[in-house]
């Protein structure tokens, strides 16, 4: 199977175009020839009408191309009909989607007001109860009739009335009926969205998108790759247009750089016609992002001549580290490749700037200086010689100035290192050229995150090199943060925060603030703070604990999946959770020594 026509080349993946709205009048086209179309989500109750028109017109002011307002409730769902009437009435006309959990009703409602709705396929007309069951082919069938006859109104309403539809499974929030066939799995998440897109299909509707999201980026990249995969197994008319996002990514440095590893990798693939990036902030933050996120993605003057013959030079469905021999790094007695930890190198430079703030105990600190390093620089465009690398435990890197996008350089070399039958450990780099003058910060977080990160969900990589943020400190953390992020490495505390809506209980920006004034120190630990039971105990996957709106001002803990602790008042809940937390043994006091000095230099 294959997900994309070149690992070398951009190519943009050719989609089927699908209407959302009249594109005369504020409406988008996503797939086809047209740009990657940018969208947000309102943070406000839905039924707040003006607080809800309000938004809109932030949102559409900063860029925005589709809002998407959820309607947890039929009640909600109608009054849609008042924000859209009010936005119409100022003049906006983008593009409005309802955005639907459980209630199969509050979609008819929702259709009947607005350009597109969005259906999770978990628990659309679907239950989700952890539960066990065994289900017989003919079980299972009859499953899929009974949902056939919920959601095929929901598609005849939508193809009558001219409405465009997204099919978005999340990790995490799939059928018991999917969970015990598949597991929670990237094929299970495909193959739930696949099953929805069958019965539009039959009533011969067409006009849908797919997403597969997820908040462990490495996830999120295998299901996309997967999906499209399926998608040309299936038929050249399954060509569905892909929405892209990583669900839950957080907020600040974090949120954007789990957004830009999973959306930045499938951009750069030519994967994605409409993307959206979750930040536990303000949503006209997100576009932002999304503006520079699309920057980031390379295109060639010149094609890259697509290896023949030759696989992949890593496994596109599935995480599996490339295989090297360690090499040594000649600084503390440190080793990269092998089954060491993927090490981060710095400049001599940046040593020199924060080795004196660095605290004996930090966890962020340098782990090899590039200039001291016994490096192998290889142009990959050029053949390998078997002279060049005289043994396996040297270190090799893209040279500087090779002409060619650094995801493409890295995999070519990881190819033509494996041709030579070389298991040689490979030193990442951001960037393979640096311009007159150095990039803004969140530009340099972003490209760094989407290069870097890329490779190594696609397990290439044993050390990485930060030289695209110009700051001294700032370039050490955010190899760490990208590390961290891709799964690779456990420094601090892995949050996993939804962005807001108006199905939220809490102020999320509020209480994820305090969440992590109190636990930021518990490294490895993993908590999910989600506003509302749709993206609680399955959204949160792998999350060690959970903090979960339940009620208005009442909050549930989890661990993992398990709720433990029902309708705390959220004036308490942050202190039970730091002491569920410290029940179940991962809880360690705070040490003032090791809190890390500023590294902004």
């Amino acid at each position: 199977m294959r997900y994309c026509e070149s690992y070398y080349s951009f190519h943009r993946r050719v989609s089927r175009e699908v209407v959302v709205g009249d594109p005369a009048n504020g409406g988008v086209i996503i797939g086809g020839r047209h740009p990657v179309v940018k969208q947000s989500m309102l943070t406000c109750d839905t039924m707040d009408t003006q607080t809800s028109i309000q938004q809109t017109l932030d949102l559409v002011a900063v860029g925005c191309q589709i809002v998407r307002i959820t309607a947890p409730t039929v009640k909600d769902a109608a009054n849609l009909e008042n924000i859209v009437s009010g936005l119409r009435q100022r003049g906006c006309h983008v593009p409005i989607v309802a955005d639907i959990h459980f209630k199969p009703d509050a979609a008819m409602e929702a259709a009947k007001w607005v350009e597109k709705v969005r259906i999770n396929p978990g628990n659309y007309a679907d239950k989700k109860k952890f539960q066990v069951k065994e289900y017989t082919d003919d079980a299972y069938a009859a499953e899929l009739q009974r949902i056939d006859e919920q959601f095929t109104p929901l598609v005849l309403l939508c193809k009558r009335l001219g409405r465009a539809m997204r099919i978005g499974t999340n990790h995490g929030s799939l059928s018991d009926r999917i969970m015990n066939r598949y597991g929670d799995t990237p094929l299970g998440m495909v193959e739930s969205a696949l099953e929805f897109a069958r019965i539009a299909r039959k009533h011969d509707f067409h006009n849908f998108v797919f997403s597969m999201k997820s908040s462990n980026p490495k996830v999120m990249i295998e299901c996309y790759r997967l999906l499209v995969a399926r998608l040309d197994q299936e038929g050249a008319d399954w060509n569905y247009p892909i929405h892209l996002g990583v669900t839950e990514a957080g907020e600040g440095e974090d949120g954007r750089i789990k957004s830009a590893i999973g959306i930045g990798s499938l951009l750069c693939d030519g994967l994605g016609d409409t993307i959206r990036v979750s930040l536990t902030e303000d949503s006209p933050r997100e576009i932002e992002v999304c503006n520079d996120l699309l920057a980031q993605v390379p295109t060639l003057t010149h094609e890259v001549p697509q290896p023949s013959g030759q696989p992949a030079p890593f496994d596109p469905f599935a995480y599996r580290r490339r295989e090297t021999a360690e090499a040594e790094l000649g600084f503390n007695d440190l080793k990269c490749g092998g089954e060491q930890l993927i090490r981060v190198v710095v400049t001599q430079a940046t040593f020199d700037k924060v080795a004196p703030k660095i605290s004996p105990k930090a966890d962020v600190r340098p782990e090899g200086i590039y200039e001291d390093l016994n490096v192998l620089e290889i142009d990959p465009t050029a053949d390998l010689s078997s002279d060049q690398i005289n043994c396996d435990t040297q270190l090799v890197a893209v040279k500087d100035g090779v002409d060619l996008p650094v995801i493409t350089a890295y995999r070519l070399l990881a190819l033509k290192l494996r041709q030579a039958g070389r298991r040689n450990p490979i030193l990442l780099k951001d960037c393979l050229s640096f311009g007159t003058s150095a990039l803004e910060p969140k530009i340099a977080l972003l490209r760094a995150a989407v290069n870097i990160g890329a490779l190594i969900c696609d397990g290439i990589g044993d050390a990485i090199l930060v030289r695209g943020e110009a700051g001294a400190g700032m370039s050490l953390r955010l190899a760490f943060n990208i590390l961290q992020a891709a799964g690779s490495r456990s420094f601090k505390t892995d949050y996993v925060a939804c962005p807001s809506c108006g199905r939220t209980l809490f102020n999320l920006q509020t209480v994820t603030a305090l969440i992590k004034a109190r636990t930021e120190h518990l490294k490895g630990v993993k908590i999910a703070i989600m506003g509302c039971i749709v993206n609680g105990p399955g959204e949160m996957a792998d999350a060690d604990f959970g903090y979960v709106g339940g009620a208005p001002n009442k909050i549930n803990l989890y661990v993992g999946k398990q709720p433990v602790k029902f309708n705390i008042p959220e004036a308490e809940a942050v202190d039970r959770l730091v002491d569920l937390i410290r029940e179940h043994g991962k809880w360690v006091e705070p040490d003032i020594e090791t809190a890390s000095a500023s590294l902004s230099a």
